[in-house]
């Protein structure tokens, strides 16, 4: 196979595709490697270290998509306004394709072109696909980094500390979602010091959040249907939401720092975090909200913002994997590589529908949108999201 690694063009996107290690284990393997100049600099990989392991690297994006067999991305043209890459009709794209917000413009596009598209997005939630998960591996950047930036801008140490000029306090954290990301953030603001709680509707996560060192917060709700088969969470009415509001009020004025991940798939972030209670946090706390791509936990999140309200400062970060990005990259390299493997039968392409990660993942194929997790408003079928989006944060 010949694999093009093209530069990432959406704003403020710092990852690359493929990294020269994990390139070298790729052309160790018989395969080549074609990458386009530039591509790997935001995330500290030079054009000199992808040639120093066999990669050529072409100063012409188009020659890049031609040279292809296998287009990888980090983030594909569904995350790109306005913008269709250049493939060759024919060709295999892996990657972050925004399954649930990409244009359906785009969508007859890539399928005109006759191309195969996976998006890893839908990746199943199974053991076998756990080393392909790129949403999981971006999440728990996301969680690290999300408290690093709590911890940052707070006016007070995450630590206790015993003084000669007094006892320091440690500041109160409070993570809301405790999947991958949340779980992620727990454990930082652990290590940081801070004392730490978590709170999720799925009670089976009480065991995780606790062997963390945090505690973990119980509400009174009826949280049956939550959750689909795969873990995932499942949007509920209103009138749980606001009893959820309710109750948490009494939990979130209480603390320094509050992240938020809590996404429903395919569906605007639900509201947990209301304008009044972050006015009862006291002044200097600090939210890092990390379901600002699709809303919002908290009332006041504008999506790649930040706003101040009543001495409360709210990040909205839109893509906090990228300010990581040469460990992001990394994670995701592996990713690919892994996806990759599986795709191949004796060193040849084999698009199998009956292996479950490629039925899952594969969006356009032989000239049609046949991805049952996509709405088709020609399909009077009723299909149901069970997967979350690229924002890298979780589900609650």
């Amino acid at each position: 196979m010949i694999i093009s690694i093209p530069a990432e063009t959406p704003p403020e996107e710092n990852r690359v595709a493929l990294i020269p290690p994990v390139a070298e284990a790729l052309l160790k393997a018989g395969h080549e490697v074609v990458v386009e100049a530039g591509a790997g600099e935001a995330a500290h990989w030079s054009d000199d270290q992808y040639e120093a392991v066999g990669c050529e690297v072409l100063g012409d994006r188009d020659s890049v998509f031609e040279r292809g067999d296998i287009v990888f991305h980090v983030r594909g043209p569904g995350t790109v306004e306005s913008e269709m890459y250049p493939y060759r009709d024919g060709q295999v794209a892996v990657g972050l394709f925004a399954p649930y917000e990409i244009a359906e413009e785009t969508l007859a596009e890539l399928a005109a072109r006759n191309l195969s598209v996976f998006s890893l997005e839908l990746m199943p939630r199974i053991s076998r696909a756990q080393s392909m998960d790129a949403l999981s591996s971006q999440a728990s950047i996301a969680g690290y980094k999300a408290v690093l930036m709590a911890a940052a801008e707070s006016p007070k140490m995450f630590p206790m500390e015993m003084t000669a000029a007094g006892t320091i306090q440690p500041a109160e954290v409070f993570v809301i979602g405790a999947g991958v990301a949340g779980l992620k953030a727990i454990a930082t603001a652990e290590r940081l010091g801070a004392s730490t709680r978590g709170y999720d509707i799925r009670l089976e996560v009480k065991r995780e959040v606790e062997s963390l060192g945090a505690e973990f917060v119980e509400l009174d709700l009826e949280t049956e249907g939550s959750g689909d088969e795969e873990g995932y969470a499942q949007e509920m009415d209103e009138e749980f939401y606001a009893e959820q509001r309710r109750q948490m009020q009494q939990v979130v004025p209480e603390s320094d720092v509050l992240i938020t991940t809590a996404a429903i798939p395919g569906a605007p972030a639900p509201e947990l975090v209301s304008t009044a209670m972050l006015e009862q946090m006291d002044s200097g706390s600090v939210v890092v909200d990390l379901s600002a791509p699709t809303g919002g936990n908290c009332e006041p999140t504008e999506a790649g913002e930040t706003i101040h309200h009543d001495g409360v400062t709210i990040f909205g970060p839109t893509n906090l994997p990228s300010r990581v990005s040469h460990t992001a990259s990394q994670q995701y390299a592996n990713n690919l590589r892994n996806f990759l493997e599986n795709l191949l039968t004796d060193g040849e392409l084999d698009i199998d529908l009956t292996d479950e990660i490629v039925d899952s993942t594969l969006l356009v194929h032989d000239g049609t949108v046949r991805n049952p997790h996509i709405e088709d408003d020609s399909d009077d079928d009723d299909h149901s999201d069970t997967n979350t989006d690229d924002s890298g944060t979780d589900d609650l």
